[in-house]
């Protein structure tokens, strides 16, 4: 069995729980470039609603280096969201209370948040389904980038990785739009969560849903 794990550049993925006997590959796909944290800090003070958001939702533990700069900028009782738990766990080593977690997507936020302004910081690009519903009910959102993700430039080496691999790892869409050309249509994809299933759906059709489970449990009952 081949496995190979994707990741961003200068982070590998845990393969404490791999299947016994598999040959396991890391292969990084995208990279991260932060903003420079001043000019966050100047963007956020120049929203009319600095000082006076009533919610923060980070969507990302990439987001950590910003958790203050985003913090000052709400209201006195504003209250704070976090997007899966390793964000959740990024907020907790901060000393941050987290008023509402969603497991896997930020839609599932819509219901915890009462009333805005609402102040969304994470990548440059990210789906738009939780404030879309949040502008439905006349919630303003601010959008505030703190980050952009890049996609990695493959070797033929790597393309040949994906290519003839039982088994990939794909960690979010971004990852997915720098594989999707080069996994075959016998392997099978694994994912962390359904926004990202979402995305390679479109493209590929053996896909597997991981949550917490250990890659050992998933690709057991494959036959492979």
């Amino acid at each position: 069995m081949r496995i190979v794990l994707t990741h961003e550049a200068g982070f590998d993925r845990d393969s404490k729980t791999l299947p016994d006997g598999a040959r396991v590959e890391h292969l990084a796909l995208t990279s991260t470039r932060y903003r420079e944290v001043g000019e966050v800090q100047r963007e956020l003070r120049s929203q009319p609603a600095y000082g006076a958001f009533r919610a923060l939702v980070i969507t990302s533990a990439r987001s950590r280096d910003y958790v203050t700069l985003a913090r000052d900028a709400l209201a006195p009782d504003g209250r704070v969201f976090s997007v899966g738990p390793a964000t959740t766990e990024m907020l907790a080593g901060q000393g941050v209370v987290v008023d509402g977690q969603a497991a896997t997507r930020a839609l599932d936020l819509v219901d915890l948040i009462a009333a805005g302004p609402v102040l969304l910081i994470g990548a440059a690009v990210m789906r738009d389904e939780l404030p879309r519903a949040l502008k439905e009910r006349d919630i303003d959102v601010v959008h505030q980038i703190v980050y952009r993700t890049l996609p990695v430039e493959l070797s033929r080496a790597a393309a040949d990785s994906l290519r003839s691999a039982d088994v990939v790892v794909i960690g979010a869409p971004s990852a997915w739009s720098v594989a999707r050309a080069h996994v075959a249509d016998s392997a099978w994809v694994v994912v962390p969560g359904p926004t990202t299933a979402q995305s390679v759906r479109v493209d590929h059709q053996r896909v597997i849903v991981g949550g917490d489970r250990s890659l050992r449990s998933i690709v057991a009952p494959l036959d492979l």
